[in-house]
């Protein structure tokens, strides 16, 4: 398990190159914690964006404090919070110090665009990919469905819609799935010991 140091320049190095926000941080966080450095499972991973995506917060920094406190405790999830913070800090504090003179460079506008383009690639593929490792039931596609159907119809009809309706809908669900196989698991259990 790593320490607080460990932590600390992982996400410093997250943070540094992460445009787009938490979104497009899954991929990095994905590629460093899953594939390359083998400190959770997928399923982790997975619950990890769901409780950082449903706490109050900037999902970048929910999800480092979580991984922070899971690997270091209190420590450790100091740690990660500062370093996956301190790059935009320091960068944004830059800019404001000549954000004038800044805007009125065309190279920095076309390289913003440019970052957009990434920025979409990045939370796509974060999306594809926690969708192909979705355990399939008939309760998750039923629940990916509706969230699908509700984002379509916002953006057709341009509704604002909370995301927070969304993400307690969906937990209420889970919550209601979970009760419904445990009585009717309890129940299966009982007729067959009887």
């Amino acid at each position: 398990m790593p320490d607080k140091k460990t932590l600390f320049f992982t996400f410093l190095k997250i943070g540094a190159f992460t445009f787009g926000g938490g979104y497009a941080m899954i991929a990095l966080l994905e590629r460093e914690f899953i594939e390359k450095r083998k400190w959770i499972s997928r399923d982790e991973f997975l619950d990890m964006i769901a409780v950082a995506e449903s706490t109050p917060g900037p999902m970048a920094i929910n999800s480092a404090t979580f991984l922070g406190y899971r690997f270091a405790g209190f420590a450790g999830a100091a740690a990660s919070t500062a370093a996956v913070c301190l790059p935009s800090f320091v960068i944004i504090y830059a800019i404001s110090l000549f954000f004038d003179r800044f805007l009125s460079l065309s190279f920095v506008a076309s390289a913003f665009r440019g970052i957009q383009v990434c920025v979409v690639y990045l939370i796509l593929s974060a999306g594809l990919k926690m969708l192909h490792s979705m355990r399939k039931s008939l309760f998750s596609i039923l629940i990916l469905c509706a969230v699908l159907a509700v984002m379509i119809f916002s953006s057709v009809t341009a509704a604002g819609f909370s995301s927070v309706f969304l993400i307690l809908f969906s937990g209420m669900a889970g919550l209601a799935a979970f009760w419904l196989r445990r009585a009717f698991g309890n129940q299966n259990a009982e007729g067959h010991s009887s």
